[in-house]
Parts: structure tokens; sequence; C-alpha cells
């Protein structure tokens, strides 16, 4: 892990998207981690080249890794990759 994405940058963020965006973590299974039948998922960890996921898939907890597009500079650049993300998923869940 990068200084720009220290465990508790990762946590912080973890937290955040848990507690609050429990939906779009389900989004980015489906759109980019193609678990498309998740029902539910948890983010783990954060880092700047992508991150790391559980979704609940028929009773089960599978592990996902999501890679993003770009190595991410900090967590605000986390926070904007974040967000473009779900957008894109929403997107392509229509």
């Amino acid at each position: 892990m990068s200084d720009t994405f220290s465990a508790e940058i990762s946590s912080r963020i973890c937290k955040h998207m848990n507690e609050d965006h429990g939906e779009a973590i389900v989004l980015y299974t489906h759109a980019f981690g193609g678990v498309t039948n998740a029902t539910a998922a948890q983010m783990l960890s954060i880092d700047a080249q992508g991150m790391n996921l559980t979704a609940q898939v028929n009773g089960e907890t599978i592990p996902v890794r999501i890679q993003f597009d770009h190595v991410l500079a900090d967590a605000e650049d986390a926070h904007q990759t974040l967000i473009a993300m779900v957008k894109q998923a929403r997107v392509q869940a229509k």
C-alpha cells in the first residue's frame, strides 16, 4: 500500500462506503467485478490500484478484486473515481 493510501485512509473510506453507500458497492460488484448475482457486498480495503470487496451470492461470501482504470493519486482521487464508477455502473444497470 502506498503512502497515499495508509491503513487509516483505507479504513475511513471503507467505513464510509459500507455505512452510507452499500448499494454502490453492490453496483461495483455487478458492473466491474463480474458478479452479477451479488445481493449484498462490503468494501474491505482500497489502495491506489483497486479495491477488495466481498459479495454475497446464494448465501456464500466470495472475494472480489476490482482494479481501477488508473493509479489513484490520493484520497480525493479515490472519492472522485468511486463517484464516477457508480455513475457508470448505474448506466450499465439500465
